[in-house]
């Protein structure tokens, strides 16, 4: 039997479901968040290999949604709120991360990591984005020692897609000044794909103790 969850319907869902949440009324927010939960319930269901890891990546997305939204205010989506759709919706890109991973050509893997630090560097230089060399250093640090180089790279661009259409259609967007330290923001980080490294360790991680404890 065909799986019900394809990639194609993940990068439907992401760039359609933002537009019904941008431009939807009252009613599209709580639509899109009850498809991307339905999505997320089937492909747990389906992908049972990846159910631990997946579930993690839940638990975790949500944490850091809560800190690094609602607490640091790094970035405010446009109702103010944390839209019930987020959390499951940085599980669907995740699983469309671990599906394409393997592949983007070899040419892309080479030269995205060189990319995105002269881009930053270039954004850091011109005082417009302070932050990104520190996520761009966690990028490289992860590309270049981390399990996954191959997941993270897709990663880091897929979120980057992720990122300039949400903030364009105005979904949400990063505070120009970063709280606490007043450092200037780019709308978005071109680098914020560096939180989707992290969020691979922290789930692998997790899934990986588990397995321990249950042998």
């Amino acid at each position: 039997m065909k799986p019900v969850i394809q990639p194609v319907l993940v990068v439907f869902t992401i760039l359609v479901g933002l537009v019904v949440d941008r431009h939807g009324g009252a009613w599209g927010q709580p639509l899109v968040s009850l498809w991307v939960w339905l999505l997320f319930g089937l492909l747990i269901v389906q992908a049972a290999g990846l159910r631990l890891r997946l579930t993690a990546c839940l638990l975790i997305a949500t944490a850091g949604e809560v800190l690094l939204s609602l607490v640091w205010g790094l970035y405010d989506y446009r109702l103010g709120n944390l839209p019930l759709f987020v959390p499951p919706g940085h599980v669907l890109l995740y699983w469309l991360g671990l599906q394409w991973a393997g592949r983007l050509p070899g040419r892309v893997m080479a030269l995205t990591p060189w990319l995105a630090l002269m881009a930053v560097s270039a954004l850091a230089v011109a005082g417009i984005d302070w932050m990104g060399p520190a996520l761009v250093a966690v990028f490289l640090v992860c590309v270049w020692w981390g399990p996954s180089p191959r997941l993270y790279i897709t990663m880091f661009l897929l979120s980057l897609g992720m990122e300039l259409w949400g903030t364009w259609l105005g979904n949400w967007s990063w505070r120009a000044a970063l709280p606490w330290l007043g450092w200037p923001v780019a709308n978005p980080p071109l680098a914020a794909g560096a939180f989707y490294c992290v969020l691979d360790l922290l789930s692998e991680s997790v899934r990986r103790r588990k397995a321990c404890h249950a042998t």
